[in-house]
């Protein structure tokens, strides 16, 4: 049975994980080109909770926010590859250009960004903290990206 589930399957989910005593934790992004710095992250974001749900950015949306090459891999293909990651526990997607809507649906216990972004720029974070939930963020312990991994093979092909 997959794990990459509709918002709507999601939010169900959610709802039955309210009357638990499960921690869920949020996270979200493009996930484009999996290398080791998303597994880290995946890894702490998951230490810091029970369940972890991963929205992922569409193909339209990265377009929208990274540019017309982006993604590289489509959205089907990275669902499939985060949902297989042993940390996450569901994938789903979002449209908009920032999770501020899936977050207001899902209202997670705890959200979660990379360090890069400061917990008072963090999107959402009004709306998870005025329900008692917890906003974190989680050092990069390597300087890899995405990006850098397209400069390099550019560089090298």
């Amino acid at each position: 049975m997959s794990n990459i589930k509709s918002r709507k399957e999601i939010k169900e989910i959610r709802i039955q994980l309210k009357n638990s005593n499960k921690k869920v934790v949020f996270t979200n992004g493009c996930f484009d080109l999996i290398h080791s710095g998303h597994v880290d992250y995946l890894v702490k974001a998951k230490e810091m909770g029970d369940i972890l749900i991963v929205a992922l950015n569409t193909d339209q949306s990265i377009k929208r926010i990274k540019g017309e090459k982006r993604p590289i891999l489509k959205q089907e293909e990275r669902a499939f590859i985060v949902s297989n990651l042993k940390p996450v526990d569901y994938v789903t997607f979002f449209e908009e250009d920032t999770p501020a809507e899936i977050i207001n649906e899902l209202i997670p216990d705890i959200l979660v960004k990379g360090a890069d972004w400061s917990i008072d720029k963090i999107v959402g974070r009004d709306i998870v903290e005025a329900n008692g939930g917890e906003v974190k963020t989680i050092k990069f312990v390597n300087d890899q990206s995405t990006s850098k991994i397209i400069q390099l093979i550019k560089e090298r092909f």
